[in-house]
C-alpha cells in the first residue's frame, strides 16, 4: 500500500495515510483512460459548425447561358460547388453526432488508472484541510507555497467555499472542484493533485 504524508496548512507534516491500493494502487488500464479522455473531449464539442450546400446558398436559379452554341462548357447554376459563391461539398454539418458512451465501471476503471499514474509518480499531495481567512488570491498562493506545489494543480476539497472560489479564480493554473466532481480528464491535464483528507475518504467510498 502507498503511504502519503498529511500536511497542515503551513506544509508541516501531520502524519501518514495510507491509500486505499483498490484505488490508488491497481493495474492501470491504458485503453479505459484513453477512452475517457476521448469522451471528455467529445462531450466540450458545440457541434455548432454547418455549412451551405448548393440548395441553400442564395442565387443561382437562373441557367447562366444556353445550352448548346456558346462554346462554353454547359452550366445548370452558378451555385454549383466548382463556381465562385457556390455551394460546399462534404462541409461539416450539425446532423453529426459527437456523443460517445461509457459504462460505469469502465469510467471508474479509467478513474483508478490515472490515480494509480498519479500516486506512483508521487504528484499527490494530501493536506489536513483547505481553509482560508479571507478570500485573498494571494492567501491560495501562499497556501501552495507552503506545501511546494506549483505548475498546473487540481485541487479537491469535501466542500467549495466562497472564500476558496474567490481565492482560486484567477490562478490560470489552479482548478478547484469537489470530490464527487473528480473525473479522469483532470487528474491527467493537471501536474499534481492535491486533495485533503476528507475528500480521500469520500473519494475512496466512492470508487469501492
Amino acid at each position: 500500500m502507498a503511504k502519503v504524508a498529511i500536511l497542515n496548512s503551513k506544509g508541516e507534516k501531520i502524519k501518514d495515510l495510507t491509500l486505499n491500493k483498490e484505488i490508488f494502487d491497481i493495474e492501470p488500464n491504458d485503453q479505459t483512460v484513453y477512452d475517457a479522455v476521448v469522451l471528455m473531449g467529445a462531450s466540450l464539442r458545440q457541434g455548432s459548425h454547418s455549412v451551405k450546400t448548393r440548395s441553400e446558398v442564395s442565387g443561382g436559379g437562373r441557367k447562366p447561358w444556353r445550352q448548346k452554341g456558346t462554346g462554353n462548357a454547359r452550366q445548370g447554376s452558378t451555385r454549383a460547388p466548382h463556381w465562385r459563391h457556390g455551394g460546399i461539398v462534404f462541409g461539416p454539418t450539425t446532423e453529426r453526432n459527437y456523443t460517445k458512451k461509457q459504462n460505469r465501471k469502465e469510467r471508474r476503471l479509467a478513474l483508478k488508472s490515472a490515480l494509480t499514474y498519479k500516486a506512483n509518480d508521487k504528484e499527490i499531495v494530501v493536506v489536513d484541510d483547505i481553509k482560508l481567512k479571507t478570500n485573498k488570491t494571494k492567501d491560495f498562493k501562499d497556501l501552495l507555497k507552503a506545501i511546494k506545489v506549483e505548475g498546473k494543480v487540481l485541487v479537491v476539497v469535501k466542500e467549495l467555499t466562497d472564500e476558496l472560489i474567490l481565492a482560486s479564480r484567477n490562478l490560470r493554473n489552479i482548478k478547484l472542484i469537489e470530490s464527487h466532481e473528480i473525473n479522469t480528464y483532470d487528474v491527467l491535464n493537471y501536474k499534481t493533485l492535491v486533495i485533503t483528507e476528507e475528500a480521500v475518504k469520500m473519494l475512496e467510498e466512492a470508487l469501492k
